[in-house]
């Protein structure tokens, strides 16, 4: 067993692992990677080799950072997690994968996704409403990809649903620099030591290694 401890920003970046139609979008990840190498940040994403998942955990690994994966075990061979950059964790579900990102980050970056990244992107949001984290969110906005959905969350706070404070904890910007002085800007939760399996770079699909003491709240 390992124990780990962050000192740095840890920032954990939801996307997709499919690289969309526009070859912005797998740009954009290689930037916010090679930039969160620059500054000395650390990366938690979803153990996907492919897509934008793939650029952004390759662009940062090449410049520096130290990147670790999670991934369910179901999900271990489609996300081609064989082939995704940086020390790969296997846990039993997407509840264990989810909280165990979210136990490891001091902040949240979300670039272009689908169903998967929307979900993670609701949830951590949910979390900071809730008070059980403090952490930061941003969505990385390039092209306009987030326009339709930051516009859905101003009608939800028109519509009383969500208070003005709710909808300041989502931020938004198309710049990668601005993104990163956002994510570790002030209040950023410092990350708890967690104890993990020894890392295994390349973990073979039928080995399964769970994680001790994860508690997900009940939704």
């Amino acid at each position: 067993m390992q124990t780990m401890r962050q000192h740095t920003p840890v920032i954990a970046t939801f996307c997709g692992a499919r690289p969309g139609r526009d070859p912005a979008y797998a740009a954009l990840a290689e930037d916010f990677g090679a930039a969160l190498g620059r500054r000395g940040c650390g990366l938690v994403y979803g153990a996907g080799g492919v897509g934008v998942m793939g650029a952004v955990a390759g662009a940062a690994l090449a410049h520096g950072a130290v990147v670790t994966g999670v991934v369910p075990h179901d999900l271990h061979e489609r996300e081609r997690s064989q082939k995704a950059p940086g020390q790969i964790f296997v846990v039993q579900s997407m509840h264990e994968r989810k909280a165990l990102m979210y136990r490891l980050s001091s902040a949240f970056a979300v670039l272009p996704g689908g169903f998967g990244t929307l979900d993670e992107f609701m949830e951590v949001a949910t979390w900071n409403q809730l008070g059980m984290h403090r952490k930061r969110l941003v969505l990385l906005n390039t092209k306009g990809y987030f326009d339709s959905l930051l516009d859905f969350l101003d009608t939800v706070m028109r519509e009383g649903f969500m208070t003005v404070e709710d909808r300041n904890l989502v931020c938004a910007t198309d710049d990668v620099e601005e993104a990163l002085d956002l994510l570790m800007s002030e209040p950023l939760e410092a990350v708890t030591a967690v104890t993990l399996p020894s890392p295994q770079a390349r973990v073979p699909h039928e080995v399964i290694r769970p994680v001790p003491e994860l508690r997900v709240p009940a939704s």
